[in-house]
């Protein structure tokens, strides 16, 4: 039997998990695919997406930095695709390329259901106005916190992110707000690392005094690369935790999109994580 083909594409790819979270909701919900990792020369995304098509691809994720061209190629997107105007999950069919964004509700769906920790009425602080950022921002104000600061290297951008989304803050009666990484006036209950520092092994880039006593720490990446901004959450008296569940419950919601059915999500999370902890 002939296996419908996805994959995830990015630069670098060789560390991603997803192969095995596709091929384990595959095996667990009885669905027939090959999932695999392909990484892109970064000129030749374009390219890339459509040689997959013309194999017979069905689908593929998207990772960094790809996630703004991969918005830019679409013939169709969704609404969340479109506040994010980045897309980390493409479709292919009848001709067409459907963008899309599961990242934020990967991130909500890991918090309040894998963590416990419901957002509604809390202070939030998203580090980060890339990518990552635009993704999540969304489903973040969807969750109904009182209040999300998002703080940047440059100002400018994080302003642009916080206008684009505005109108859905004033709807969720979310207080909004730019800031630089030095002007911010914490603490806060949450903050989420959505800044590349983790892959490049930089310092956590803003001041501990973020950080409410116990508040969640939460860096978008997993693995090794996330470890300095754990340590240094735990250090200050917070609580760490990496994106490993937000990668599953981002990869749950792409796979429900192209499947029409949604896979055990905790199950195969609890599965990753053993695999990876030996």
């Amino acid at each position: 039997m002939t296996k419908d083909l996805y994959c995830v594409m990015g630069h670098p790819v060789s560390h991603s998990r997803s192969p095995w979270i596709h091929a384990r909701f595959a095996e667990l919900t009885g669905q027939q695919l090959h999932y695999d990792k392909r990484e892109i020369p970064l000129d030749h995304f374009a390219r890339s997406v459509q040689a997959f098509i013309e194999e017979g691809g069905r689908g593929c994720n998207i990772t960094v930095p790809f996630k703004f061209e991969a918005a830019k190629i679409a013939t169709h997107t969704s609404t969340r695709g479109l506040l994010a105007q980045a897309s980390n999950v493409l479709t292919f069919k009848d001709g067409q390329i459907l963008a899309d964004n599961t990242d934020g509700i990967g991130l909500v769906d890991d918090i309040e259901r894998n963590a416990g920790l419901p957002l509604k009425g809390l202070r939030l602080l998203l580090i980060g106005a890339g990518g990552a950022a635009a993704g999540v921002l969304g489903p973040l104000l969807q969750a109904g916190p009182a209040h999300i600061s998002v703080a940047n290297r440059t100002l400018h951008k994080a302003s642009e992110l916080v206008a684009r989304h505005q109108p859905l803050a004033e709807q969720r009666n979310t207080a909004l707000e730019a800031h630089t990484l030095h002007g911010l006036n914490g603490p806060f209950d949450v903050i989420i690392n959505a800044t590349a520092t983790s892959l490049s092994g930089a310092a956590v880039p803003v001041a501990a005094h973020v950080l409410k006593p116990g508040a969640m720490a939460y860096d978008m990446m997993y693995g090794p690369g996330a470890q300095g901004f754990m340590d240094w959450a735990q250090a200050h008296g917070a609580v760490p935790r990496d994106g490993l569940g937000m990668l599953v419950e981002q990869a749950a919601e792409a796979f429900l999109i192209w499947r029409g059915v949604r896979p055990p999500s905790g199950q195969v999370l609890a599965e990753l994580r053993a695999v990876i902890q030996g």
